[in-house]
């Protein structure tokens, strides 16, 4: 029975500069001891389980992690000592970061701009590691899955589902510090924040608890094998709809959605809401999160939110109670948790919603709030009609700055502008900004995205005149201004940045009035 978790295997990378978990399963009463470098643990298994912890080390390897366990087995009449031995090779002691979120996070490094010439340069001995948590729907499976898991080496070959935004923090973190970053993708796409809490967040919190009562009326009355049937039914289903899309594309290029529909039925994406299927609420927490956890990380970085899109007034309480969560079930209530916000984005077709301002909001509330948290700012970084703008570098590059100035005390300029404060003045509003000392940057003629209104709350584009760390903003149309946002849309042109080339934060002046 003797095993270690999934996530320890050749080639991983262990956390440096910190206390080391490892942890699995044996017998109980079976003696479990671990060495690694010099650094030794031991621990007795109690419920089937055992987890030890090593001291903490300095960067380096490779090197050999050594379990074993030791139990007495009775024989007939006599007792005897059996060990087994499980050997890990190829190990390294540097940086590990897990990667959160869904399709965007997701995006493979084979699918993403340049992402072809990238893994054409890729060779074992580039200083990155890739754990890739598999994406199933149920524990039965994910100890299924995980019979094949472990970690990957940097190859053109193995590196092509890697996450993308991963592979590109990763790139720039390891020649910065000089040392290995291990990558623990544990994402997947088209996922609520809710998937990947426990069902005590969401049912003791009476913002959340609408997440939990859609899915217990969805399953109400169905037993666990009605829900398995219902949902092979639409497997079934989704995997011919998908053959026929394929045709449908590969036929009418460019053809529209309602177009595909016509043709191919009604796509029924995300299938029933049940125990089977990973959506659900709670799901993914305990089929992914729970199965690398507590594996010794430096931090988090998480990239999501597009699909809570509508719920975004309840998303800052959803997005700071996952970041407490994961905090408490890896022991350390201070872990790094790094926010991608999300940038502009609007389908053709699909008028402005304006749902998009309230999570980018959000996720900045969340910056703001909730200590030792970093925001990646990303607003330039959409692309019009596609929800997953390919693009991941400059992403991955502003996580990194955001981690080398949060986590590592690094000198680097890791913000663009941020909202700081506003005043009323001359007819119009005064803005101020942390992060523009040195000015602001505009590209491509005036500035763009600024609105002002009045009592009435009708906004209106807004001249804006730029000094300094300050921008002017004013409109013949608002006699009055008491309010001011900028770049208040799910989608729209970005201009205005500092000298990083980091974009100004979308921000509204009054959040509670608007």
């Amino acid at each position: 029975m003797f095993k270690a978790a999934a996530i320890f295997s050749d080639n991983m990378v262990l956390q440096r500069e910190k206390n080391i978990s490892v942890w699995g399963e044996a017998d109980d009463g079976a003696i479990v001891s671990a060495q690694i470098n010099g650094a030794k643990a031991n621990c007795v298994c109690k419920d089937g389980k055992w987890s030890l912890t090593l001291p903490p080390m300095q960067a380096g390897g490779p090197y050999e992690l050594h379990i074993e366990c030791s139990e007495a087995i009775k024989e007939s009449e006599n007792v005897v000592s059996v060990k087994q031995t499980h050997t890990f090779r190829n190990v390294m002691i540097g940086e590990v970061w897990l990667c959160g979120g869904q399709s965007n996070m997701e995006l493979e490094l084979q699918n993403a701009k340049g992402g072809k010439e990238e893994l054409a340069k890729l060779s074992k001995d580039m200083p990155i590691r890739f754990y890739y948590t598999n994406k199933v729907g149920t524990v039965k499976q994910a100890e299924e899955a995980e019979k094949t898991a472990g970690w990957g080496e940097c190859d053109p070959e193995g590196s092509k589902a890697w996450s993308a935004v991963g592979y590109y923090f990763a790139k720039k973190l390891s020649a910065e510090l000089g040392v290995t970053v291990g990558l623990i993708g544990c994402n997947w796409g088209g996922t609520s924040a809710s998937a990947w809490v426990d069902r005590k967040t969401l049912d003791t919190n009476k913002e959340l608890n609408s997440y939990l009562e859609e899915y217990d009326k969805a399953i109400e009355g169905k037993s666990v094998q009605q829900q398995e049937k219902e949902y092979d039914e639409y497997l079934e289903y989704d995997k011919a709809w998908n053959e026929k899309s394929a045709e449908v594309y590969k036929n009418e290029p460019g053809a529209s959605w309602e177009r595909v529909v016509e043709l191919c039925g009604e796509n029924k994406w995300p299938g029933p809401i049940n125990c089977f299927n990973p959506y659900r609420p709670t799901g993914l927490f305990e089929t992914m999160i729970l199965r690398v956890c507590p594996y010794t990380l430096r931090g988090f970085l998480y990239y999501q939110g597009e699909s809570d899109d509508h719920k975004p007034k309840s998303y800052y309480t959803l997005l700071t109670s996952l970041i407490s969560l994961w905090r408490n079930i890896w022991g350390d209530e201070e872990l790094p948790f790094i926010i991608v916000q999300l940038p502009m984005f609007k389908y053709k077709n699909d008028p402005d919603y304006k749902h998009w301002c309230l999570i980018r909001e959000a996720q900045m509330r969340a910056y703001k709030t909730v200590k030792n948290t970093g925001i990646a700012v990303i607003s330039d970084c959409g692309e019009f009609d596609n929800i997953h703008p390919t693009d991941k570098a400059p992403v991955g590059g502003r996580l990194c700055l955001q981690a080398e100035k949060l986590v590592y005390g690094m000198d680097v300029k890791a913000f663009g502008p941020l909202y700081k404060s506003f005043e009323y003045t001359d007819g119009g509003i005064k803005l101020y900004f942390h992060h523009a000392e040195n000015g602001f940057v505009i590209k491509d003629g005036e500035p763009k995205g600024f609105e002002i209104a009045g009592e009435d709350k009708e906004f209106y584009p807004a001249k804006a005149e730029v000094s300094g760390d300050s921008i002017f903003i004013s409109s013949d149309k608002v006699s009055k201004p008491l309010y001011a946002r900028y770049c208040w849309y799910n989608y729209g042109e970005v201009n205005v940045y500092n000298e990083t080339g980091i974009p100004l934060a979308p921000f509204r002046t009054h959040r509670n009035d608007q």
